[in-house]
């Protein structure tokens, strides 16, 4: 039997926050606008949850239409219902961020976005709607969850070197940070297994490559972990 509602329904999209690291900065990734509003200007990828799919889904599906990017880790950051957002109509939108390793993906622009491309999280244009906002809280998120989940390896090959390892926190923290210190914190955490194997065609004397230990995240998350570099 249908079912009509008595009151008006607000619209509900999804935005995703996606960040990779290169060898010199934390990115984000970024589509310029095809369509109005703010048409030609820079936004997140994201837009409207479609009524047969989950919010997860929408999520899923958005990115890779936007922009090329699946199967990467997505996590749900935070939903976003401020009045007037969105100039068209009501629209909440449920933010969500990713991270990727960049020599692994290669993104391009589909659908309703005219282009797709990386910015150093320091020096992005002007956003579309309230992403800003929603930048600047996956930014603190992700400085604040590297301390105690291992989600950093997800910006890494799959075997690392320690020095590529401290790159990662001190690109997302936005802080140098003691050679000596990191590394014995780190190996101190059993969180990295030494491998038979170094670095290959590199100019300097090649450093051992790591990998990240699954298993062993799993046991410290029963007993609690809290990574303070």
């Amino acid at each position: 039997m249908a079912f009509e509602y008595e009151f008006p329904r607000a619209a509900l999209t999804v935005d995703c926050v996606v960040f990779g690291l290169d060898d010199e900065d934390l990115k984000v990734m970024l589509i310029q606008r095809n369509l109005p509003p703010f048409k030609g200007e820079w936004a997140l990828p994201g837009g409207f949850v479609h009524v047969d799919e989950t919010i997860d889904d929408a999520a899923r599906r958005e990115l890779e239409e936007e922009t090329g990017l699946s199967n990467v880790f997505l996590e749900q950051l935070y939903t976003f219902g401020q009045l007037g957002r969105d100039p068209r109509e009501r629209v909440v939108s449920v933010a969500y961020y990713a991270l990727v390793k960049l020599m692994d993906h290669s993104v391009q622009a589909a659908t309703d976005a005219a282009d797709a491309a990386w910015f150093p999280v320091m020096d992005v244009p002007s956003l579309a709607f309230d992403h800003h906002d929603i930048l600047d809280m996956a930014l603190n998120r992700l400085k604040g969850k590297v301390r105690y989940a291992p989600i950093g390896f997800e910006l890494l090959p799959k075997r690392f070197t320690l020095s590529q390892l401290q790159h990662v926190y001190e690109a997302i923290l936005e802080s140098e940070l003691d050679k000596r210190n990191f590394r014995r914190k780190v190996l101190k955490t059993g969180l990295v297994i030494e491998t038979d194997e170094v670095q290959k065609d590199v100019a300097h004397r090649a450093a051992r490559l790591y990998e990240f230990d699954a298993d062993r995240y799993k046991e410290l998350e029963d007993t609690g972990f809290n990574f303070e570099v």
